[in-house]
């Protein structure tokens, strides 16, 4: 079960307590349907937040590898540029093409860094506003208790 189909659990489990005599808004109800529906959201919360660590992690990974990828591509224009070193119009054209592989290496990381900013971004987003609405969700259902509770 999911967050939000265990919160209808204790919900119904509320709407089902039978009325206490002589009160408004207190009832009895099965303590274990209750306790078992916070014991499954609390393990599944550990889930939600291993998914956003992961989320982290491939962001991180992807970042590395575009950063080692970008090294690669300056160091073979370093070296082409080395290569081509003797005569001097030879050597001029191997530095504009160095400068112009350094360019775009810069240029490819930057897009890849960016994109995968935002893509990371954009997963952490849907799981934050999943997490809010989860966590008003459970909010709600302890005020509702609080509230029959009284």
């Amino acid at each position: 079960m999911n967050i939000n189909q265990l919160l209808d659990v204790i919900d119904e489990a509320l709407e089902d307590g039978r009325p206490m005599p002589f009160t408004d808004n207190r009832r009895l109800v099965d303590v274990d349907v209750v306790q078992d529906a916070l014991d499954s959201i609390r393990q599944n919360l550990p889930e939600e937040i291993r998914q956003a660590k992961e989320i982290v992690n491939d962001r991180n990974n992807i970042l590395g590898q575009a950063r080692r990828e970008a090294e690669a591509i300056v160091r073979e224009a370093r070296e082409r540029a080395a290569a081509l070193t003797s005569e001097q119009q030879i050597t001029k054209a191997a530095q504009a093409k160095a400068v112009e592989i350094l360019s775009n290496a810069q240029n490819e990381a930057r897009q890849m860094r960016s994109g995968v900013i935002e893509y990371c971004d954009n997963k952490l987003k849907a799981l934050e506003e999943n997490i809010a609405h989860t966590t008003a969700d459970v909010k709600t259902l302890r005020a509702n208790l609080r509230q029959k509770n009284s």
